[in-house]
């Protein structure tokens, strides 16, 4: 298989584009204005980086487009769009198809998933990771090391349709397990986790396990056993490390020399 290096000739580039050293961008991507993507990124094919705000349409040549930063050693892959107007620390990583809309901060190692749907005005913090189809509403706070499991939604609308938005906020170390529904405004703890199907309405305890709908509480989260050999499984922190700033030194020993 032919190994593409470098910017594609189909690729079109924008004004005020700013682009680092050893970037690679696949065919037929579009760059629009004053994007700027950092050192050793890699964006496939098909990719639009800085995807032009609604304002476009009624500002007409009024319209500037916001910056869009990229941090560095991020891999875009293809399909996916990200707006004008957003921050993205190192190392991003997408999988295909994403969409990210204006307004979102996160910061570094965030990975999202194929065919997530991040629909703007998001903060989101270090080394989050959402697996595919993850859908994301405005307004919504993530903090660091927050993991989001395939068939997420996280809402924001209590009496929809309306124009009062409010955001859920996932604390640190949080889990979300697949197929779960997080209600707008609800506060979901530092490392709680959601059980698998769940519906939750209403704020979720640091540490605590909820499952159901409505979700209830069922225990603490170091009340559950691994099914290999009985150890205690969470917080999760203590026995996985793959990717995350502790591997391969443990979470304490990083902890500690912070």
């Amino acid at each position: 298989m032919k190994n593409f290096s470098g910017i594609h000739s189909s690729v079109l580039i924008g004004d005020g584009v700013k682009l680092g050293r050893n970037v690679t961008i696949g065919p037929r991507s579009i760059i629009y204005d004053n994007v700027e993507i950092g050192d050793d990124c890699r964006i496939g094919a098909d990719v639009i980086l800085g995807e032009p705000n609604s304002a476009i349409y009624n500002d007409g040549d009024n319209y500037s487009n916001p910056v869009l930063r990229i941090g560095k050693a991020s891999i875009i892959r293809s399909g996916s769009i990200l707006y004008a107007g957003s921050a993205f620390g190192a190392r991003l990583e997408t999988g295909h198809r994403v969409t990210i809309r204006e307004g979102t901060r996160a910061g570094e190692n965030f990975r999202v998933g194929t065919l997530s749907d991040i629909q703007g005005n998001c903060e989101i913090g270090n080394y989050v990771r959402f697996h595919s189809n993850v859908h994301v509403g405005q307004g919504s706070v993530i903090k660091d090391c927050v993991w989001i499991f395939p068939y997420v939604v996280l809402t924001n609308d209590p009496h929809p349709p309306s124009n009062h938005l409010v955001g859920v906020t996932v604390e640190s170390f949080a889990v979300i397990a697949t197929m779960s529904v997080i209600l707008p405004g609800v506060v979901i703890g530092t490392d709680a986790l959601v059980g698998a199907g769940s519906i939750v309405n209403r704020n979720v305890a640091a540490e605590d396990v909820v499952v159901g709908n409505p979700a209830r509480r069922v225990a603490s989260i170091h009340d559950i056993k691994s099914k290999v050999d009985g150890t205690n499984v969470y917080p999760w922190r203590l026995n996985f490390d793959r990717g995350m700033p502790w591997e391969g030194i443990g979470y304490e020993a990083w902890r500690d020399a912070q």
